[in-house]
């Protein structure tokens, strides 16, 4: 049987336990009741690690779909604030004062270079009138005959002067046929000239007619004896068809070590004088190369 003084409303047992809890429980003598339960409350360490927590990518909540995944908001302001700098510096450069400084520095290192070059054949044409900017190749000025034996005899002095293209050997060909030299005695001239070029693999046998401090050699090294003194780190005789010479290597050039028999070519070895006779030096300014070495068809 239904109590009639009873109110209609059903209340929900979660919302009795909200009405509840503000207020002060009692006991059955009058006396409110006190929660001695202790509240618990983090360590400071407990407190760091959870400020490092949350700032890790693997702990970072992705909340907006504008945000970088896996990175904190620090670090997406930098990106971002990057991002917009860089896309400044391109407007600037595109539509700016900077627009076409790339092509007009080429163009001035262009001219530059050029002016360079006509100052330089003007000084060398006082040497050489070849050499000058107005002439034209000297070939032009020749017949088909003599052409056609300056283009034969170039083809078969670049199989000899090792760093010498064939054009440039015809080009110093055609200069001294159009002096008035005949192709032959042209040859001779032009195949001395050029073999002992800077640069050009020396004849051993020519070193005492070369005017210069440093040349470069190709030989095999015929034999190795005991240095003299410690500063020295070898010293033997290198040879090619032509003959030898003394070759000292120092210490202090850090050169490779060579052995007897060996295929070798020096770039920059300086010349001097040993028992009066010439001599090389390999320095600190020298090169050493071994064409034998290493090649896969000896293996």
């Amino acid at each position: 049987m239904s109590d009639p003084n009873a109110s209609g409303t059903v209340v929900a047992a979660d919302e009795q336990v909200f009405e509840t809890a503000d207020e002060q429980a009692v006991d059955d003598d009058g006396f409110e009741v006190v929660d001695e339960t202790p509240q618990l409350e983090a360590t400071v360490d407990q407190e760091k690690q959870a400020k490092v927590d949350a700032n890790h990518p693997d702990g970072i909540a992705d909340t907006s779909t504008d945000r970088i995944p896996g990175v904190t908001l620090a670090q997406e302001e930098r990106i971002r604030a990057r991002a917009a700098e860089l896309d400044r510096m391109n407007a600037r450069a595109e539509f700016g004062s900077q627009a076409g400084r790339e092509r007009r520095t080429r163009q001035v290192a262009a001219e530059g270079s050029r002016r360079r070059r006509a100052r330089f054949n003007q000084r060398a044409a006082s040497v050489n009138p070849w050499a000058a900017p107005e002439r034209a190749d000297p070939r032009a000025e020749l017949s088909q005959e003599q052409l056609a034996a300056v283009n034969r005899q170039a083809r078969r002095l670049a199989e000899e002067l090792a760093g010498w293209s064939r054009a440039a050997i015809a080009r110093r060909l055609g200069e001294a046929v159009a002096d008035g030299r005949d192709v032959t005695s042209a040859v001779v001239r032009v195949f001395e000239t050029l073999e002992m070029a800077p640069g050009t693999v020396i004849p051993i046998g020519k070193l005492e007619e070369v005017d210069r401090k440093e040349v470069s050699i190709a030989g095999r090294i015929k034999t190795l004896w005991n240095p003299s003194h410690p500063s020295i780190a070898q010293v033997g005789l290198i040879a090619d068809e032509s003959g030898q010479t003394r070759v000292t290597i120092w210490q202090k050039s850090d050169a490779p070590w060579i052995a007897e028999g060996e295929q070798v070519r020096i770039h920059g070895a300086a010349r001097n004088w040993y028992e009066e006779r010439v001599s090389l030096a390999v320095t600190g300014w020298s090169t050493i190369h071994f064409p034998e070495r290493d090649r896969w068809w000896d293996v």
